[in-house]
């Protein structure tokens, strides 16, 4: 089967891009806007409206294969590529991508994939939100080739076995850490709640305190509002790298500060995401590393979780032979193309590694929906629920997709 005819839509992501770098500075809020000039290139605001551009593949038998590109909401930060706006990139994608595309003999995913991100063109290669959205488009048509679902196809290719079974979903508050958790708990999502703790003075507080007030308001209303006995979420905050800003980036004080957490968690697991930003691959992996080995000597079992300057396969390779965490983040769009996605996964369970399948809130509900079908393959120890950050959205997208693909792969097996 081939593909015909391509073209390309402009679109809007679910959240918006934000300078990470300005808000870490101190940008204060005004309404949902950021007061301040922007400090990462390519801002025009410190935060602007996220978009989206879809690929759309029209095949032999006129069916439609789509992915869509997207890029995180922190883009320009943490060794990420920059800002990803439409306006420039869907003029780039007809004038270089589309000839290649159409006549294309549809082959194997991991070959069409392999290709096409490897691809240097006009000197560079392709932004990390081109390769993600194709990708996905070519992984769509290998599945309406072969009448399958891409699940299907990701397992086959990869030699994994098929299993109907749940992957633990992660909901992400945003701002409204609060009313968010609630809406989780009552949905009985797995992990919860991320926190979005990206500022000193409002959310973490100069000693920690602000931060370990809210982990015991956690353990609380998951005892007041859960409807089974049984509901023991896991606990999985995101810091941006604050922790490391009140001790000034003293790695014995941020692992001291974070086991001393573990007492107000209540007996729930805990995973600290990004303790630290040291502003540079190697030495994040070196920072986090002091102080993961720092938790594990003195027998604290709460968990790190890599994020910035984790940001490709190589980049998840090396943070997980350093031994520098407990769990990385495979931040999906980061990673362009989705085979790496799954060989990420893949190799982070090989490794000893606990594999954190997330993305960004600045994604759409076609990358979500793709991305479950990589995480339910690969069998990730968790996946975020996503787009947006109103929770309710996000989670719905990716929890019916996920009972779905189980639904399907028992029913093609003959299991009820």
């Amino acid at each position: 089967m081939k593909i015909v005819k391509a073209a390309f839509a402009k679109g809007n992501s679910a959240f918006f891009f934000d300078d990470q770098r300005a808000i870490k500075n101190g940008a204060a809020h005004d309404g949902f806007v950021y007061v301040g000039e922007p400090v990462t290139p390519g801002f025009s605001r410190i935060r602007q409206a996220g978009q989206s551009i879809s690929v759309l593949l029209m095949l032999e038998d006129g069916q439609i294969a789509c992915g869509d590109c997207a890029a995180v909401q922190y883009s320009g930060a943490g060794g990420r590529d920059p800002l990803f706006l439409a306006e420039e990139y869907v003029p780039f994608l007809e004038k270089h991508i589309r000839p290649l595309l159409e006549g294309l003999e549809i082959g194997t995913f991991r070959e069409m994939a392999k290709h096409f991100s490897e691809l240097i063109i006009e000197g560079r290669p392709l932004h990390s939100a081109i390769k993600y959205g194709l990708t996905q488009a070519l992984l769509d048509a290998r599945a309406r080739a072969l009448k399958l679902i891409p699940c299907e196809v990701v397992c086959q290719e990869y030699n994994l076995p098929v299993i109907a079974e749940r992957v633990p979903i992660f909901g992400q508050t945003g701002d409204n850490r609060y009313d968010n958790v609630d809406k989780m708990i009552l949905k009985g999502i797995e992990v919860l709640p991320h926190g979005l703790i990206n500022n000193v003075e409002e959310k973490l507080g100069r000693n920690g305190e602000k931060l370990r007030d809210y982990v015991r308001w956690l353990v609380k209303r998951v005892e007041q509002l859960r409807t089974s006995e049984t509901y023991r979420p896991d606990l999985h905050i995101d810091v941006y790298g604050t922790i490391g800003q009140i001790f000034d980036n003293n790695m014995e004080k941020v692992a001291d500060y974070v086991a001393s957490l573990e007492k107000d968690a209540g007996g729930l697991n805990l995973y600290i995401e990004g303790p630290v930003d040291m502003e540079e691959k190697q030495r994040q992996i070196e920072g986090l590393k002091k102080i993961t080995d720092r938790l594990r000597s003195i027998g604290s079992p709460v968990k790190i979780v890599a994020d910035e300057w984790c940001n490709t396969f190589e980049d998840v390779r090396d943070f997980t032979d350093a031994k520098s965490c407990h769990m990385v983040q495979i931040k999906t769009p980061d990673l362009g193309g989705i085979h790496n996605i799954v060989e990420s996964v893949i190799y982070c369970r090989q490794h000893g590694m606990e594999a954190y399948q997330g993305g960004t809130c600045n994604e759409t509900d076609n990358t979500a929906k793709m991305c479950v079908h990589l995480a339910v393959a690969a069998r990730a120890e968790r996946m975020l629920a996503k787009p947006g950050m109103g929770f309710d959205e996000g989670f719905t997208i990716v929890n019916n997709e996920l009972e779905r693909i189980i639904a399907i792969l028992r029913l093609r097996n003959g299991v009820k």
